[in-house]
């Protein structure tokens, strides 16, 4: 393809890519408002987040091994479909049963979506040329992060809209992508017998569900120490290694262990689970930490989130260029762990005192890590890998960057839900007062600024940014294990073939190797006369 047609192709993968995103992060600020229009509780509250996340995560294997057997682009446009089915139930939802739902068909399409551009990317760009592009879809990503909770908080606000276009939002981008893609995207599809592994599919599904749900739920519906932690960690653990047990037997397994012999492989899927521990479970919190520690409006704390996306937007875009121009890959990747450690451990030091000219540094310098190393992980497997197994490598990537995020999130929640209860309860004791009473924060509830005295409030926002600080900081060993796992990476020089050129050229040698196998003669090699000793 050239570069015209390439470009044309993207515009709909980054329409699809950016309604992926969108659908995780539109709700973030919309959600006090929906779960108080339904008259639903708090744990719906959590499950409203929850299910798009677990169906997300746990589907994004499946999808990645269905595009190694089957016509991606067809299988990208019903991932859109289902994203706009998905959309328009929650839109329309009346009760908080069919919005959960709902939810879960929009996590489904999202997981289709997170895997399969990736994967379409590597089909028609060859690795030498994929970093330029891989660093366009870093920037779409970066963008849809945090415009996601500002758009839904304009939206709530704007009395003519409401909540429900948050979900709706999303739609028009899915039907424009499915367009584009129709009319510039061009596949061959590859016909051959397959078996699908549902038993496989199936267990894989559950045992990562159970465990996404512990995490999820531990530390605030249940105790981390309690009878429902071990009855969902000893199922989800039994669920997996049952799935491995039968992914070692099965011809055409969900996720190939074959792949994690490949030391490129297994070392870029460890450092995505940890990149993905730092980042989310670090960043995700930085937007409670302007409205509350910051006292910022959601409209503003949105804005203030633009220097990481900046430093996000123009690493991954500088650093895709000079991959292209170079052939050189680890270096980035290198750098980009260094950094993006140093801006977690830089952003641990912030309070509820810190300026936004050092906090926007500090961000800055985050951005700029994460956006060298995170596109550049998936493109050096993809740059290793079979063009047979590309969506089963780049899938379990992205799977466990998922899962490193669902787990980060939820982890160093609790962490500063605890860290928080116990600053208050320290600093309003010592002022002789009730914490829970005084703080309008009863059972872990995060408190509403507009209602607290002002010495009240004083106290709530020190120990917000006292919190948020410890995230930052318990979120730095994992960007530097992240390292370490980067620097035993094997720099190999990128392909000058597509993938769709790749898997060609492997059909055709297995093909010829088939051929001759089948002739015991060896007729037809083309080879000279072994020698009589």
């Amino acid at each position: 393809m050239s570069n015209k047609q390439i470009l044309q192709a993207m515009s709909g993968l980054m329409a699809g890519m950016f309604v992926a995103i969108l659908a995780g992060t539109v709700v973030a600020n919309a959600l006090p408002r929906i779960i108080a229009d339904l008259g639903a509780s708090q744990s719906s509250y959590t499950w409203v987040v929850t299910s798009e996340l677990l169906a997300m995560t746990a589907t994004v294997p499946l999808w990645g091994k269905l595009s190694d057997l089957y016509n991606k682009k067809l299988l990208l446009q019903l991932s859109l479909a289902m994203f706009i089915v998905g959309s328009l139930l929650a839109g329309f939802s009346q009760g908080v049963g069919l919005l959960i739902f709902s939810r879960v068909v929009q996590g489904i399409g999202a997981g289709g979506l997170t895997a399969l551009a990736q994967v379409v990317m590597a089909a028609v760009i060859p690795p030498r040329r994929l970093g330029k592009y891989a660093g366009i879809f870093g920037a779409v990503f970066a963008v849809g992060t945090v415009a996601g909770p500002l758009v839904g908080g304009v939206l709530v606000d704007t009395s003519w809209l409401g909540w429900r276009w948050c979900f709706f939002i999303g739609v028009p981008f899915a039907l424009l992508a499915i367009l584009i893609l129709q009319r510039t995207l061009r596949l061959p599809t590859v016909r051959r017998d397959v078996k699908i592994d549902f038993l496989g599919a199936f267990l894989i599904v559950a045992g990562v569900c159970a465990l996404l749900i512990w995490t999820s739920l531990a530390g605030q519906q249940f105790d981390w120490a309690s009878w429902q932690t071990a009855a969902l960690t000893s199922t989800g653990l039994v669920l997996l290694v049952a799935a491995v047990f039968v992914e070692s037997r099965v011809p055409e397994p969900i996720i190939p262990l074959a792949i994690f012999r490949n030391r490129t492989v297994t070392l870029t899927t460890v450092a995505s689970l940890l990149v993905g521990v730092a980042m989310f479970g670090g960043t995700v919190f930085l937007s409670q930490y302007f409205q509350i520690a910051l006292g910022k409006s959601p409209t503003v704390a949105g804005l203030m989130s633009l220097p990481m996306i900046l430093g996000l937007l123009v690493s991954s875009t500088v650093a895709g260029q000079l991959i292209s121009r170079t052939g050189k890959w680890k270096a980035y990747l290198v750098s980009g762990a260094v950094i993006m450690t140093a801006g977690l451990g830089l952003l641990s030091t912030i309070d509820a005192d810190t300026g936004f000219g050092l906090l926007s540094l500090y961000m800055a310098v985050l951005g700029i890590g994460v956006g060298m190393l995170m596109q550049n992980l998936v493109l050096a497997a993809q740059n290793d890998v079979p063009a047979a197994e590309l969506g089963a490598a780049t899938s379990v990537l992205s799977f466990f960057r998922s899962m490193g995020g669902t787990i980060g999130t939820s982890v160093l929640g609790a962490v500063l839900a605890n860290r928080v209860a116990s600053e208050i309860s320290k600093s309003v004791g010592a002022a002789g007062g009730s914490a829970a009473g005084d703080s309008g924060g009863g059972e872990g509830a995060v408190p509403d600024m507009t209602q607290l005295p002002a010495p009240m409030r004083e106290i709530v926002e020190n120990a917000y940014g006292l919190a948020t600080a410890d995230l930052f900081l318990l979120a730095a060993p994992f960007a530097a294990l992240a390292l370490v796992a980067v620097i035993f990476i094997k720099e190999k020089p990128l392909q000058t073939t597509s993938g769709m050129e790749r898997l060609a050229q492997e059909s055709e040698e297995s093909r010829e190797s088939d051929e001759s196998g089948a002739r015991p003669d060896g007729a037809g090699k083309d080879t000279a006369p072994t020698p009589v000793a």
